[in-house]
């Protein structure tokens, strides 16, 4: 190699040997340039990553600035919540959870400490769903843009808006995790907590008191309402991190719609049966179908032949065991859709066709 061969004077020339030898080593072969060249492209790759963590910095704190206005602190007499600015008359939507049993609240917005009074329009515990109305809504209100959540896709960014354990104005962040989820709320107060189908996963916390907030895109738009976090009954039904679920926003804006406009949900999209039933258990307290108590005259069930004390065992191809699977099988269908009912009665199997109503 020709660095090697450079004539050096004789008293330099083991030093020189050695430096040679070192050189050899440490690739003296013409990989300097190489080395050089990673170097340049490491130097490259960190320039060309600086400004898209800007850019992706920038679009977060744009959102904040146009969304967080819109989102406010909803309390009640037990509860404290979120809710998002509806329209600029004053209407905001929450989750019935945090309205609870109230007519009246204090509503608090992201540029005021002075709480605003706020009067409930109606609560929608079937979807959690609910909306208050300012007293007196003030100047500037400004209401969130909802978006269309049929085109939200699993892997987007998206930003959790909210008062999370009392702290107003928070933000967290995460992705769209899965769409589509069929979610049954704990109950609260006896009876079955709500189920509720077609929510939006995420892994942005969604922590107590986000509920009825915002989750929101990156185009600024409101794609869903934080409304519960999945919990793992392996950890004392602790809370699972990374797991929240939001009622999507077309299904807020149908049923927010319905109440600003009517004082009254008129069209729920929800399929039903038109029974009233409870778990039955066999006698090793397993549960294995759904009684039914009470079958609503003109409803679905009626029409197809159900009647009080038949025992419903599958729902189309789905197996029922307790109200809940019932509740959650109904969940993803719509009113109107065609499906198979097994139930049985008086120790018999029977299959009827039923023409779903709605809820």
């Amino acid at each position: 190699m020709d660095i090697c061969r450079i004539r050096v004077p004789r008293l330099l020339a083991p030093a020189a040997a050695l430096a040679c030898a070192l050189f050899l080593a440490a690739g003296c072969t013409g990989s300097d340039s190489d080395s050089d060249t990673r170097d340049e492209q490491e130097r490259a790759t960190t320039r060309a990553a600086v400004p898209v963590a800007k850019d992706l910095q920038d679009d977060y704190q744009r959102v904040i600035r146009n969304v967080l206005p819109s989102v406010v602190q909803v309390q009640s007499r037990e509860e404290q919540g979120s809710g998002v600015v509806y329209d600029d008359k004053g209407h905001v939507v929450t989750n019935a959870h945090v309205v609870g049993d109230d007519k009246t609240f204090t509503v608090t917005t992201a540029h005021s400490e002075d709480p605003l009074a706020a009067t409930l329009v109606l609560s929608y515990p079937e979807q959690d769903l609910a909306v208050v109305r300012l007293d007196k809504a003030p100047d500037g209100l400004k209401p969130a843009a909802f978006g269309d959540s049929e085109k939200i896709e699993v892997g987007q960014i998206v930003l959790a808006m909210g008062s999370p354990l009392g702290l107003s104005s928070s933000v967290t962040q995460g992705i769209v995790s899965a769409t589509g989820r069929t979610v049954t709320e704990r109950p609260s107060g006896g009876g079955t907590g709500a189920t509720i189908g077609n929510m939006v996963q995420t892994s942005a916390a969604v922590n107590p008191g986000n509920s009825g907030g915002a989750l929101v895109d990156l185009d600024g738009k409101v794609v869903g309402i934080p409304t519960l976090a999945a919990t793992d009954p392996n950890i004392g039904d602790s809370q699972a991190p990374g797991i929240g679920f939001a009622i999507p926003a077309s299904t807020v804006r149908t049923i927010a719609d319905q109440i600003v406009k009517d004082g009254k949900v008129t069209d729920s999209g929800r399929a039903a049966l038109g029974i009233s039933g409870r778990t039955v258990l066999d006698t090793g307290y397993r549960a294995i179908g759904v009684a039914v108590v009470e079958v609503s005259g003109g409803g679905a069930a009626d029409k197809a032949g159900i009647r009080s004390g038949d025992v419903i065992t599958r729902l189309g191809d789905t197996d029922i065991t307790t109200i809940t699977s019932l509740a959650e099988a109904l969940a993803s269908m719509q009113p109107g859709e065609r499906t198979k009912v097994t139930f049985s009665r008086d120790g018999s199997d029977r299959t009827v066709e039923v023409t779903l109503g709605e809820q």
